[in-house]
């Protein structure tokens, strides 16, 4: 039998790929069989997640792209054509978090660039790849999202808002195109050691605090959120869609 968690074949774009849970999803994606599509804003962020890809005897691509662009996206997704031919594989990973405090504080600045990079988006994203994923007989969409979205926060509430305005774009993608073979499914981290996340784990009380009240008494670690996005890619989720992962060492269980 075949291994039904390799991803040979398979031509996979990961957005904000540069560093963290996106970087270790990209190189995990290569090592598994798949040609990857490393891309965030800066160019050489990128060009070093591909030569490392390369370095280990994976093939990937560098294009750029800021997701809160259109025109960027549409440039991200004609290049990957280009490039590889099709694309099987996309993951929404890119995301932004400019505001931190209560609601009543949230300038109508800082919720367009949450709600515009972390929802709209995404769904540009998928409006432009799974057209193509549906006419060449099926494709997947893996979404990072974060437990955010299940949990009310004082302080990074429309962040949260974002996030489960994922899972609705998810599960409604999901039955929207379920009858062509395409996959859409949410992985939600907790508190992963990520650059995006440095304010909350270098805070050595509030981790305690953290790891206290977490059943795995740790937080996690970029390459954990990576096997379960590559796990949701793989054709050992063939029956699995319109689902939100939750990988956060137990603390919404807690």
């Amino acid at each position: 039998m075949k291994d039904p968690f390799r991803l040979d074949g398979q031509v996979a774009i990961i957005t904000g790929s540069s560093r963290g849970i996106g970087m270790e999803t990209a190189k995990l994606f290569a090592r598994l069989g798949a040609k990857v599509v490393v891309s965030s804003r800066k160019a050489d962020a990128c060009e070093a997640v591909a030569s490392a890809i390369k370095a280990e005897g994976g093939e990937a691509a560098v294009i750029p792209c800021n997701v809160s662009r259109k025109p960027e996206v549409e440039a991200l997704i004609k290049g990957t054509l280009e490039r590889f031919g099709k694309i099987d594989s996309l993951v929404c990973n890119a995301a932004a978090n400019p505001a931190f405090g209560p609601l009543q504080e949230l300038s109508d600045e800082a919720f367009d660039k949450i709600m515009a990079t972390n929802v709209k988006a995404n769904l540009w994203l998928c409006n432009m790849t799974i057209p193509g994923m549906a006419e060449r007989g099926g494709g997947n969409v893996v979404i990072i999202s974060s437990i955010a979205g299940l949990r009310a926060s004082p302080m990074i509430a429309a962040y949260g808002m974002s996030k489960a305005a994922d899972f609705a774009l998810a599960r409604n993608l999901a039955v929207e195109w379920a009858g062509r073979n395409i996959r859409v499914n949410c992985v939600a981290p907790g508190l992963i050691k990520t650059d995006f996340a440095r304010a909350l784990w270098e805070d050595e009380e509030r981790l305690a605090e953290r790891n206290a009240v977490t059943p795995l008494r740790r937080i996690g670690e970029p390459h954990e959120i990576a096997t379960v996005a590559a796990f949701l890619a793989s054709p050992g989720a063939s029956f699995i869609t319109g689902q939100i992962i939750v990988a956060d060492g137990g603390v919404t269980i807690a």
